[in-house]
């Protein structure tokens, strides 16, 4: 199974750059506590990806080509399920970064992080062939904390791609669907998170992927994957017990949005601190299926003014058909590392031809060919119905400013596309709502919220 390169650029950065943390008080972690940490965006300028001369149209349409190597991915992910295949092929992550250290004394890693997929591992000394990266790699021998994992444990059996040649060593192996692989060592080491309240908060014995032999198309700016994803060695539910199951991100629409200040940026919370509640709180069933990496929800239909589209789809995902299903049992993937919002072939085109019955305005064609329906706008926006999702007993009304975008000067796109039998609710979609997920209770809860106050 081979995925697109357009892959490589997936990157959900957790930077890892080699500095001892000062200036903050340190603290252990106790269960009911919470913490906060800074969710930046790829296309930040508090990034390291960030290009300043890549305009807003370069942006969005190198979104639109993440999207769907994404979502080229999912569908193979979950064939290979169906297939029995052995799963060790993960997506190289997408759009966001988190930064955090490992070890005693700590050192501080900007990697990347990413909600579709489940290994933590970051670059290790000595390494047999590394790629470049910008800052130096992570040299276990200084941790007086690191210890591997043996091969009994039970992190180890239920890691898929893990063996033991060196005795009573657990060793892994991770290949991406780019020709990218990372090898190396399960181990357990502290791990440090910078939280916001400007305390460090420390989780001891976190299992990671000490990687000896990586390489692809990784770039120097990354030096590993935060796996923030459903499955068992998932950040996650390593931290099930900290955290209580409970995780809760607001997304800035950063990269599109001039007007939005450069310096603020997204924030994702963990255990009590990501507890949403309050009046405006909807929240819908989160379903179990395989892969269990990814996070699925049940939407019902798609709402455009006072016209509700009942969401059914010939092409239904393989996963759904091999258990006799539906279709409509758990039938769209809830994901911050897809950009755009990716529905059925079928049921996009009955989307779309209501909102053109709906719209008054010109329609232009993309001269790219990317986005499917665009207009002619003087000022970057155009009167267009609201559109709402259903999801089983969450509605959700989108931003006007996250379905239609201006992609360049003049010209306004909606940022719902169609795709091959699959269906991702992008991270554009998600902006301006407080999302918390809870492993626990089974459910995602939103709350309509200016992320640029929060």
């Amino acid at each position: 199974m081979k995925m697109n390169t357009l892959f490589s650029t997936f990157v959900f950065l957790t930077f890892f750059h080699l500095s001892l943390i000062s200036c903050r008080k340190t603290i252990s972690y106790h269960v009911g506590n919470g913490f906060t940490l800074d969710f930046i965006h790829r296309d930040s300028p508090l990034s390291p990806f960030y290009n300043p001369s890549n305009t807003q149209s370069n942006r969005l349409r190198n979104a639109f080509h993440r999207s769907f190597s994404r979502a080229s991915f999912f569908k193979k992910s979950s064939l290979a399920t169906l297939n029995t295949i052995q799963s060790d092929i993960s997506p190289i992550p997408g759009e966001y970064l988190m930064k955090l250290s490992i070890g005693t004394p700590p050192v501080e890693i900007v990697a990347i992080a990413d909600t579709g997929s489940d290994l933590t591992w970051t670059q290790c000394m000595p390494c047999e062939n590394c790629f470049q990266q910008s800052s130096p790699l992570f040299d276990s021998k200084k941790s007086s904390t690191y210890k591997t994992v043996g091969c009994n444990v039970e992190v180890c059996t239920s890691l898929e791609g893990s063996s033991c040649v060196k005795g009573n060593v657990c060793e892994y192996q991770m290949s991406y669907g780019d020709q990218s692989h990372t090898i190396g060592d399960l181990a357990f080491d502290k791990f440090t998170f910078p939280s916001t309240s400007g305390e460090n908060v420390v989780i001891p014995n976190v299992a990671f992927g000490c990687g000896h032999d990586n390489g692809g198309t990784f770039n120097n700016y990354t030096s590993g994957i935060i796996g923030l994803g459903g499955g068992k060695v998932s950040m996650i539910n390593q931290l099930d017990k900290e955290i209580n199951g409970k995780f809760s991100y607001c997304l800035i629409p950063i990269p599109f949005d001039s007007s939005i200040n450069s310096n603020i940026t997204s924030h994702i919370n963990f255990g009590s601190s990501a507890i949403v509640s309050g009046p405006n709180v909807v929240s819908t069933p989160l379903i179990k299926k395989e892969p269990s990496t990814y996070y699925y929800l049940n939407l019902e239909g798609v709402s455009v003014g006072n016209k509700m589209l009942k969401f059914k789809s010939s092409k239904t995902s393989p996963s759904d058909n091999a258990s006799g299903g539906d279709g409509q049992a758990g039938n769209i993937i809830i994901d911050s590392g897809t950009p755009l919002t990716l529905l059925p072939d079928d049921f996009y085109s009955n989307l779309e031809s209501t909102l053109v019955n709906s719209i008054r305005a010109n329609r232009k064609d993309d001269p790219s060919g990317t986005f499917h329906l665009c207009y002619e706008s003087q000022n970057g926006t155009i009167d267009a119905p609201t559109i709402v999702t259903h999801f089983t007993n969450a509605d959700l009304e989108l931003s006007p400013s996250s379905t239609f975008a201006e992609i360049e000067q003049g010209l306004v796109c909606l940022t719902i596309v169609p795709a091959d039998e699959i269906a991702i609710f992008g991270n554009l979609a998600q902006g301006n709502f407080l999302i918390e997920y809870d492993l626990v209770a089974n459910k995602i809860s939103f709350q309509p919220t200016d992320c640029t106050k929060y």
